[in-house]
């Protein structure tokens, strides 16, 4: 019965030692993580490589899933170098399962296509690459090939990208393979080490669970079942948490095997039948149908030969197991010997029919191989006749080929040095042309920043000078005429006083009321001409006061301040006053508005204004020219501080002014 266990053990390394995209143990929350990826608003990349991900967890499950996701992959990997390298890897993956030729074929695209990239993905990917396409390559060239690909370039590379996990599992497979070939004892080292560095590192990953179930297979062949029941524990241990996982077939084909080690063959189906019913849910076809073969190998032991014939006749419907022609080779085999110990002779011969057949297909195939490469090195041997004739008659036409090559070279020279003047020439001669226009230009540009210097000059003299008069002006209508007239209010107010009686002073109160009228309308004046709450207080305080002077019963004003610096030059603070107070002017005077927003905000150097009213709104052409000096004058405040203002606005529909200034280069 070993020849059973090897050949259902060959099957289980066939279909689980998928080296490189070990799904976690927790498949479930792997999945919804990776769908969470898809549905946020991550890159392009980010999503090509979960679509890649999703593809590798579906091709067991859901072979439609695993391809549209490989196909949205490939397309957004385009434009990424490394992930489009990465898709014939993802590609092979797809095809692992039931196309051993292409895979094998996008397994060598992906080896190719990595190699450029040389960081620890690119390696871990180099290594599952290597590592799966000898596995492909297992049945035409054999496991020394496989056992040469694990330790030249799956191990190494694992290896080089510094990934414990991936150089532990590497370790473990090959032990199994190692196993395989009968070397059992020569396994348990490389299965000890993984399994030792795994359960410090990484205590609960797929990866352990795959070592325990693989060293535990390999120890019941070493005759050492006390060591693999431990191992099968482990195992169990870690799965128990997961229901889901799709490790649980293997391991539960592990202990069955380990029973039927045990002669305790009861255990052992029951085993198997708790490992068919998730390998049915997962739709993991190859190893459900280890699985089948496990019982039949339980019912050979039990001598229950109808039940293992039916058994077999069940795995050959299915199909599935024949499409390796070694595993066909073997169930005929077996159906061969069933039949005979169940005495039915004629369906015995018909199946031994099948499986000579088979056999001679095969040799026949092995010996067309051999007979295609003789053939291929005898063509190889003719055609080396012919290529030692053509070389000789190649050499003496060489000969008379070099001298005519030698006058062509020095031909070639000639017309080559040539070319080279006349490019050198056209190139001094555009540098020139490109010389004297681009001094052109710069003259132009420094004409144009001289002027402009001159009108910010001019500009400058006539806003200071304007000011000062102002600020003149103010000061004399304030402390002169102003002191002048409320001497005379308290002049008129201590003579009425002494010469008017009570009864007789209702006109003289009005005279009064009218003189306070009149001081209180000079002082607006005064402080319109330069206000004096800016001078003592600031910008803030006098644009409050502005506002507050502008506001009445019909109109609302509300002004916003947003972090306004106190270290802003009292000229920017005046130029920044007397903008906002001309077009506050505007808006009382001719938009008719009841509610105006006015905000200022200073963002370092910038300076922001934005004035909104809700008023008639106006034509900006119209309004510019009807207004004349005042928009004028702000419109040179602006240009002076070296901003710049927008004016939005519709008839009926209000008006909003975006300005924005620089404060700090004039300060």
């Amino acid at each position: 019965m070993r020849f059973l266990f090897a050949f259902c053990y060959l099957f289980f390394i066939t279909s689980t030692v998928v080296a490189q995209q070990l799904v976690p143990v927790n498949e479930k929350k792997y999945a919804d993580s990776l769908s969470v990826i898809l549905h946020s608003n991550a890159s392009d990349s980010i999503k090509a490589n979960t679509h890649f991900l999703l593809a590798d967890l579906y091709r067991s499950k859901d072979t439609l899933q695993s391809k549209k996701h490989l196909g949205l992959g490939t397309k957004l990997s385009l434009k990424y170098p490394y992930l489009k390298a990465a898709a014939s890897f993802y590609e092979g993956q797809y095809y692992y399962n039931w196309n051993k030729i292409k895979a094998a074929a996008a397994f060598q695209n992906a080896i190719k296509n990595l190699k450029p990239f040389q960081f620890k993905e690119s390696y871990l990917l180099q290594a599952a690459s290597w590592y799966n396409y000898g596995i492909m390559i297992k049945d035409k060239e054999g496991y020394a090939a496989v056992m040469d690909i694990v330790t030249q370039h799956a191990i190494p590379l694992a290896e080089k990208s510094g990934d414990k996990e991936k150089i532990s599992h590497y370790n473990s497979q090959f032990g199994t393979i190692l196993m395989y070939n009968g070397k059992f004892e020569e396994a348990i080292p490389y299965n000890k080490k993984a399994i030792d560095l795994l359960s410090k590192e990484y205590p609960t990953s797929a990866t352990l669970v795959l070592a325990y179930i693989g060293a535990a297979t390999n120890l019941v062949y070493a005759d050492k079942k006390d060591q693999a029941k431990k191992y099968l524990d482990a195992a169990e241990e870690i799965l128990k948490s997961f229901p889901e996982s799709v490790n649980y077939p293997f391991f539960y084909l592990a202990k069955s095997h380990y029973y039927i080690s045990n002669s305790q063959f009861e255990e052992a189906l029951l085993e198997t039948e708790k490992g068919i019913i998730p390998a049915k849910k997962n739709h993991q076809k190859d190893v459900l149908q280890l699985l089948i073969f496990r019982k039949y190998e339980i019912y050979l032991h039990q001598q229950h030969y109808t039940s293992a014939k039916k058994v077999l006749t069940d795995l050959v419907a299915e199909g599935s197991i024949l499409k390796d022609v070694n595993n066909k080779k073997t169930i005929y085999n077996e159906l061969v010997k069933i039949n005979e110990l169940l005495h039915d002779k004629q369906e015995a011969f018909i199946w031994l029919k099948k499986y000579s057949t088979l056999s001679d297909s095969i040799s026949n195939a092995r010996l067309k191989e051999t007979i295609t490469e003789l053939e291929v090195q005898y063509k190889n041997a003719e055609s080396q006749k012919a290529i030692s004739a053509l070389e000789k008659e190649t050499a003496q036409n060489a000969l008379e080929a070099d001298k005519n090559k030698q006058f062509l070279l020095i031909l070639a020279v000639i017309c080559m040095i040539l070319l080279l003047i006349a490019i050198f020439s056209y190139m001094y001669y555009r540098n020139y042309k490109n010389l004297i226009q681009q001094k052109e230009i710069n003259h132009q540009q420094e004409i144009a920043e001289r002027t402009q210097q001159e009108q910010l000059k001019v500009t400058q003299a006539m806003l200071s000078g304007e000011e000062k008069e102002r600020g003149r002006i103010a000061q004399e209508l304030h402390d002169g005429l102003g002191g002048m007239l409320a001497g005379v209010k308290i002049n008129l107010s201590g003579w009425a006083s002494l010469h008017l009686r009570p009864d007789e002073r209702t006109e003289f109160n009005k005279i009064i009321t009218q003189l306070d009228n009149s001081i209180n309308e000079l002082r607006g004046v005064a402080r319109n001409l330069m206000p004096e709450s800016l001078l003592r207080f600031g910008l803030e305080t006098a644009l409050k006061d502005l506002c507050n002077f502008y506001t009445h019963h019909e109109l609302e004003i509300d002004l916003q301040c947003y972090n306004l610096q106190k270290d802003i030059s009292l000229a920017t603070q005046l130029h920044i006053y007397r903008i906002i107070q001309e077009l506050l002017s505007n808006a009382v005077k001719h938009a008719k508005a009841t509610a105006i927003l006015l905000q200022c905000t200073q963002e370092d150097s910038v300076f922001l204004i934005t004035i909104e009213d809700n008023g008639i709104g106006f034509i900006t052409e119209e309004a510019i020219q009807k207004n004349g000096m005042g928009l004028h004058n702000v419109e040179n405040r602006i240009q002076y501080l070296h901003g710049k203002m927008e004016i939005t606005t519709e008839v009926n529909e209000g008006t909003t002014i975006n300005i924005e200034l620089k404060i700090n280069e004039h300060d």
